[in-house]
């Protein structure tokens, strides 16, 4: 896994809760369209959900 991955991954689960694509680019200090395409791959991956439209929590 790369590292932007991982970090986006960490983010998400030290938030405690589902967060925006801007959230995440927020707290990792990576750009947003860069956020956009890690969490798409991470949705395919499995790694991550969406509970609600436009907002992503890691996979149960």
């Amino acid at each position: 896994m790369a590292d932007n991955e991982q970090k986006v991954i960490d983010t998400m689960k030290e938030a405690g809760g589902p967060l925006s694509s801007g959230d995440i680019a927020e707290r990792t200090g990576i750009d947003k369209k860069e956020v956009g395409k890690i969490i798409n791959a991470l949705k395919k991956k499995g790694q991550v959900s969406s509970p609600k439209r436009c907002y992503y929590a890691p996979a149960e």
